[in-house]
């Protein structure tokens, strides 16, 4: 089955040592509506994924970021996400813009490693946000 290329940020506070990370929360659709996820969106046919994310971060939260690396995923470096889905997720500072919710989005927060787990997450971004949930607490120190 051909998956559809979702890219997405993990938009944190810095590249080199972690301490917060933007979480936001859905409206559409209902099933999934007052969930969060990463900021990101659906790549289009032909068009590169760094470019998608740049185009989709800037359409859901006006800003612009500097893309880290990529947190390569399990299945095949990629995430699974939904049956019709795979993601690919990076890294990102903001670069210009303070994050808003524009399209498709009603809150943003700014979560620490203590409260990652505040938030009810989508299904398919539970395990990205463990493994992203380590590099925080070793970013701060904590244990």
């Amino acid at each position: 089955m051909n998956r559809r290329l979702v890219v997405a940020a993990a938009i944190v506070d810095s590249l080199d040592r972690p301490a917060r990370l933007l979480a936001a929360r859905r409206t559409r659709p209902a099933d999934i509506a007052r969930r969060w996820e990463f900021p990101g969106g659906k790549a289009e046919p032909g068009e590169h994924p760094h470019e998608a994310l740049h185009r989709e971060l800037h359409e859901e939260l006006g800003v612009t970021v500097t893309l880290g690396h990529e947190l390569p995923g399990p299945d095949d470096g990629a995430w699974i996400i939904t049956e019709r889905h795979v993601l690919r997720l990076w890294l990102a500072t903001l670069t210009s813009g303070e994050p808003a919710p524009l399209v498709e989005h009603d809150e943003l927060r700014w979560l620490d490693a203590g409260s990652l787990w505040d938030v009810d997450w989508l299904d398919g971004d539970v395990r990205i946000v463990k493994e992203l949930s380590l590099r925080l607490r070793e970013s701060s120190g904590a244990s």
